[in-house]
Parts: structure tokens; sequence; C-alpha cells
């Protein structure tokens, strides 16, 4: 956690004349607000996120340390998921070492897993992509951690929200190209990033943590487009890095953190509200039609004024790339969760409909975003799913 090196009064102006900036530069076209219909049209995971089974979610859970066969497993299981579900995407590996303080001068590798999806017509650096983020590795102590909030469950509820996206994606792209609108304001895409080497060997600090963050933000900063490009580098490319960090216990609390991204975070919070209020969250107590009970909201910081932004963040997988200038909005609950670097961070103490509940409304911004409004398929149920044999059913 940062701490505040400026007198609180200045970072109240600073934080206001932020806020009026990041309203003034939002796009009007980013947001036609998604229909109730398409609200309930985004698939159903099925049996995706069961601990002992599920396709998105068990292979997840086990120790996967930078280096180990279990880190080399999970990144296989990204792999395949992309390219038996997701061929149309775009899949790359940014590889890097270091030593750490318990490596005894041995150079770990670090391995970052990226894939994205762009308009066809559109050229590499003339998209801005809503990226999706999360890491993937657990930490070496205690020996055995899994890490379930901590980061194998946001990383399932993103491969989730891909897979939901995907197909409406390509009707929207199919029906504008036979429009004849392809290429007019439509260079909008999706990428995800799942980060190695979040965590700290030994203890946190600004070289014994964010190993993979540090290596891929230095990476994309020097990836330059075509001078002519819309974009200079793939780091600028990204229109706003959405962080999911710690989620899936049950109840959490995730405020507003930054300024500039506050928009963001309030078009989200509507999308909570409108997904409640439709009965569509499972953790929900008015899930059940006959219930009453005040809804506890997930994202309850949207009424937040500018002076209440105090200067200070969380030390996570975002900051080398807002150092360089990415637009960040940072899904971590306050407090972190009651399991949080505990042995007892593993799919048994997981809130299930929680954790189905992110995967819903992060699909849900995603499409709103990618205006997808009328291209989701009216059937969820008949969804096809992945398997990890490669194989889908339906």
């Amino acid at each position: 956690m940062a701490t505040i090196s400026a007198p609180r009064f200045l970072l109240q102006i600073l934080a206001f004349l932020q806020l009026i900036v990041s309203f003034s530069a939002l796009p009007a076209s980013a947001y036609t607000q998604i229909s109730d219909e398409a609200l309930r049209s985004i698939p159903s995971p099925g049996k995706d996120f069961d601990i002992h089974n599920g396709a998105l979610l068990a292979p997840i859970l086990r120790p996967r340390v930078p280096g180990t066969p279990g880190s080399t497993a999970v990144l296989n299981h990204f792999a395949k998921f992309f390219k038996s579900t997701l061929p149309d995407w775009t899949v790359e590996h940014q590889n890097s070492t270091s030593t750490t303080p318990t490596s005894q001068g041995r150079e770990v590798p670090f391995v970052n897993f990226i894939a994205y999806r762009d308009p066809p017509w559109a050229a590499a650096g003339d998209v801005g992509r809503l990226t999706l983020v999360a890491h993937y590795d657990s930490k070496l102590t205690p020996e055995g951690f899994i890490g379930a909030t901590d980061s194998a469950a946001p990383c399932a509820m993103i491969m989730y929200a891909a897979r939901s996206v995907d197909r409406a994606l390509t009707k929207k792209w199919a029906k504008m190209k036979a429009d004849g609108e392809d290429g007019f304001d439509e260079n909008r895409g999706v990428q995800i990033i799942f980060l190695d080497g979040e965590e700290a060997f030994l203890s946190w600090t600004h070289t014994d943590s964010l190993y993979g963050a540090r290596a891929l933000a230095e990476h994309m900063d020097s990836q330059f487009h075509p001078a002519l490009s819309t974009y200079k580098t793939t780091l600028n490319s990204i229109s706003l890095f959405v962080l999911l960090d710690l989620l899936g216990s049950k109840n959490p609390t995730v405020p507003s953190y930054f300024t500039t991204t506050h928009w963001a975070y309030q078009k989200m919070a509507a999308l909570e509200d409108r997904l409640r209020s439709l009965r569509l969250f499972k953790s929900s107590p008015n899930h059940r039609r006959d219930s009453a009970t005040k809804e506890p909201l997930f994202l309850n910081d949207a009424a937040k004024q500018p002076a209440a932004f105090m200067g200070f963040q969380i030390e996570d997988d975002h900051m080398p790339f807002m150092a360089r200038g990415a637009e960040v909005l940072h899904l971590i609950p306050s407090p972190f969760p009651h399991v949080w670097h505990d042995m007892q961070d593993d799919g048994e103490h997981l809130d299930i409909p929680t954790v189905e509940d992110w995967a819903l409304l992060t699909t849900a911004f995603v499409g709103e975003w990618m205006e997808l409004d009328g291209f989701f398929d009216a059937a969820p149920s008949r969804e096809k799913r992945w398997r990890p044999s490669g194989k889908t059913e339906l």
C-alpha cells in the first residue's frame, strides 16, 4: 500500500481536475447501454466453475509457482482452451527470467500469456483493446498454497468472458462487413493477459514482486507500431486495463481506486445493479423471487466524490502499466478476503455463486464496451462448452 505524499487539499484539487478530464475524454460511442435482453442472453457457465471437474476453473486450482510443472500445466490449459474454443484469437507468450531472493542465483523463468481478438479489417496499431488481466502464479509459501481467489478464480472468470463474447463478436463484425460498415468507427478489440510472477518469493518489495508485469509492461512499451498508426506502441493500445484480483469470496466490497477510471467503475456498477434487478446474480439474496432482502453490492462506490479519492493505491500488477500511462480499473476487494495468503484460499473456500456472478458481470461489461447488443445467441442453454479434452458438449 502506497502512502499519501502530498497535503490532502492538493490531492482533492487534483482528483477533481482528473475526474473532469476523464469524463470529457470518454467517447460517446463507447457506451451504448446494453439491453436487458442481451444481459439475459449471456450464456450460463454450467459446470465451468466446479472446483473438482469444471472445465475452466478446476485445472487452475493447483500450486503454480513460476518455473514449476504446475505453472506449465496451467499455461497449457490456457493454450488448449483458446486453440479448441477460440481459434480466431491471436495467442502470444512473453518470456523473461530473473533471479529471486530464494533462487540462490538461478534464473527463474516467467511466462506471460496474451490473447487478443481485433476486428478483421483493422491493422494492429489502429485497434484500442479492452484488456482483462489476472495473474496466474501462486505463492511459493506456504508449501502447497493454491490461491483460489489469488488468482485462479479471476483467470477462470476472464476465460468465461472471452468465450461468452466470442460468437457475438463474430456476428457483429460479419454484419458490419455485409453492411459495408467495416473500417468505420469500429477499431475496438479485446485482449486477455494472464501474468506470471505477481507474488513475492520472500517478502514484498519493488524487486521481489510483479516479475511478469514489470517485464511485459517494458516489452509492450518498446513494441512500436508503424509511424502512422493510431497507437504508438502495444501498451498505448490498451484502452482500459481491467485487473481482477482476490475475487471469489462471499460478499466482497470493491472500492473505486482511481479518478481517471471512475467513469468505468460507475458503468460496471450500473451493470451490477441491473443484473441484480433482473435476478441474474446467483449470490444475490433476491435471486429467489420470494426474497426482498437488501442487496449487498460488490461495487458500492459509484457515488464517490472527487474529494474522497485519497491518492493511495494497492501495489499490484497494474502498477508497471499505469506508470507508463495505461488507464486502470482495479477490481480488488477492500478489505481483502479473510483467506488471503492462507492455506484456506482453496477451491473449497470459494463461494461459487459469487464466482459466477463476477464472471457474468465481467462479460456484461465487455459486451457493453464492445456494443454487442443484439449479437448474443438467444438460447444460452445451447451454448457449446469446452472440455479439457478439447471436445465440446451441448
